[in-house]
């Protein structure tokens, strides 16, 4: 009975995280009309365990976009990598910033440099992303994050598993 008890806790603890590491769905719809536009058709694909969005207009393919989670220094980041058809980087976006300082990963100059990039690209702070100073560590756990998440999604595609 004690073990059950702490089971049933542990899965508590467990699932109170994952809801507070999801974006909010108005910051989740936002951030897809601004990278794909407000006309876009958003469904979901699911990918193993994974869960990908399909953006489309008119019946056409935009690209695809995926909700992640990294640790910062303390906290976790929920991100955004939208692609386009093409599998190149169409935006980033920070969904929620948890930590108490390096919030400039969220800001628009920041998040431009990886526009266009594509699987082919370093992906690199140091190399083609530039460091936030005082955001060393998000700068590297964004971009690492963003290139795993490029690589998945490009992977994906290119095998037929998102269509």
């Amino acid at each position: 009975m004690v073990g059950e008890a702490a089971l049933l806790v542990a899965l508590a603890i467990g699932a109170r995280r994952a809801a507070a590491q999801s974006p909010p769905p108005a910051k989740l719809a936002q951030s897809l009309a601004r990278v794909y536009g407000a006309e876009a058709q958003v469904d979901t694909v699911q990918v193993d365990s994974a869960t990908v969005y399909r953006v489309s207009r008119a019946g056409a393919l935009l690209g695809f976009a995926q909700v992640r989670n990294v640790k910062g220094k303390e906290q976790p980041i929920t991100y955004l990598v939208a692609t386009d058809s093409a599998d190149a980087l169409r935006d980033i976006d920070i969904l929620v910033y948890r930590e108490t300082q390096g919030g400039e990963v969220a800001y628009e100059p920041w998040r431009k440099q990886f526009r266009g990039k594509t699987t082919a690209a370093p992906l690199q702070v140091g190399k083609d992303i530039r460091n936030v100073s005082g955001a060393t560590i998000s700068s590297n756990a964004v971009t690492r994050a963003v290139r795993k998440t490029l690589a998945d999604l490009t992977a994906w595609h290119r095998a037929g598993r998102l269509q």
